[in-house]
């Protein structure tokens, strides 16, 4: 089989399907079996003493394991052409989330704009980690925004960039990374020790890609702006990547982002990124909508060239 064949056929295919059918909620997806195998781990070793290193080799463990479960799986069926194109291309899919992100983000606006500022405050808070209780119509739609300009990085380019790495099991060996952060890469009494690696590997992981994904949106939607932005606030939030995605966007809409949020309970002043503190509209989300959807094709279509 080819190698350009085996690594173009399913990124298409994963990729155009994702973008036809998101994800769909009576679809068992991997990223669920990761979430009980992290779960387990952490119930198990979570206590006592050593929690540091206890949560560095539950994260070394899982992330190397599904590396390895997927590189030896998929090895399994390269004398079978056909079955191994549609096994990749199934796994590419389950590895993006754009269209699934968009959806999201467009549910919380029209429940906003059709039922109001309390179905848009409980629709927000699905995806996103605030407090949504107290929000405003403006705050929500800015946290939609913000939600889309990180999402795009860690759900999107990310998995796409560690897949022409590695292909699926660097994909999905970098989905394991980001799912441990996203469960255990916590800040509070219960996991800042155990979650401590988990959460700087992922910050390590995601260096490239989010500064990737900042300067594609600048570049696709022609922001001089967008690129002052990357370089003037990108580095001014708590994250050392979820900065710089959002620094593009807000820079591209000409608006302002961070701010005063709760996060279970606690009052966490992130830096102001932008300088218009305008109202956001329901327009500005539509636009960051099309941005994400144009980065990834972008992305995709320019790996592809570089590699024919």
């Amino acid at each position: 089989m080819s190698e350009n064949l085996e690594i173009i056929v399913p990124l298409l295919a994963g990729f155009t399907l994702d973008c036809l059918i998101g994800d769909p909620h009576f679809l068992p997806h991997p990223i669920r079996l990761f979430g009980k195998a992290i779960l387990f781990g952490e119930t198990k070793l979570n206590r006592g003493t050593h929690k540091k290193i206890k949560g560095a080799i539950l994260s070394s463990i899982l992330i190397i394991s599904t590396f390895f479960i997927f590189k030896l799986g998929l090895l399994a069926l390269s004398e079978f052409q056909n079955l191994f194109l549609i096994v990749s291309s199934i796994f590419v899919f389950y590895g993006l989330a754009n269209r699934s992100l968009i959806q999201e983000a467009l549910r919380v606006i029209f429940k906003l704009e059709k039922e109001g500022l309390e179905s848009g405050r409980v629709q927000l808070s699905l995806i996103v980690g605030r407090e949504t209780a107290q929000l405003n119509e403006n705050q929500i739609r800015t946290a939609v925004l913000e939600t889309l300009a990180e999402n795009l990085s860690d759900g999107v380019i990310a998995p796409l960039f560690f897949y022409t790495v590695g292909g699926v099991p660097a994909m999905f060996a970098y989905k394991m990374a980001n799912t441990l952060d996203s469960m255990i890469g916590y800040k509070n009494e219960r996991y800042k020790e155990f979650g401590f690696f988990a959460a700087k590997l992922d910050d390590v992981l995601n260096f490239i890609p989010a500064r990737l994904t900042a300067v594609l949106m600048a570049t696709i939607s022609f922001s001089f702006r967008g690129f002052k932005f990357i370089f003037r606030y990108g580095k001014k939030h708590a994250s050392p990547n979820a900065g710089y995605p959002e620094a593009a966007l807000a820079g591209i809409l000409d608006c302002r982002f961070g701010g005063t949020n709760r996060y279970h309970g606690k009052v966490i002043n992130k830096p102001i990124i932008g300088e218009n503190s305008r109202l956001v509209t329901k327009n500005d989300v539509y636009k960051s909508c099309v941005i994400n959807g144009a980065v990834a094709l972008v992305f995709l279509v320019c790996f592809i060239v570089w590699l024919v």
